[in-house]
């Protein structure tokens, strides 16, 4: 089970590059559809396909025998108003914008 729980959660950011997406074209489209709760939903949906099938799968017919793990490569979204960086990057700041 705990293979389950590791992985390249596939699902899982792809509906995070899409929530990334959206806010970064019309922030408040994206407000909305937490408010409904469409993204909330399809969050957990996510998590529970790459828990029980592509996390799974993508640990024990690849991952755990090379032992090397599968990337996953985000959606380049050009962000108009500036953008900030990752928390583990080193001197990113809290909510240091660049633009």
């Amino acid at each position: 089970m705990t293979s389950c729980a590791a992985g390249p959660h596939q699902l899982r950011r792809t509906v995070d590059d899409w929530d990334h997406n959206l806010y970064v074209n019309s922030p408040w489209w994206n407000a909305a559809l937490y408010i409904v709760p469409v993204i909330p939903v399809c969050h957990i949906g996510a998590f529970t396909f790459d828990f029980f099938v592509g996390d799974a799968y993508a640990f024990w017919f690849g991952d755990a025998w090379d032992g090397e793990g599968t990337g996953f490569e985000h959606l380049p979204v050009e962000a108009p108003d500036g953008k900030v960086q990752s928390l583990m990057i080193d001197r990113s700041g809290w909510t240091r914008s660049e633009k």
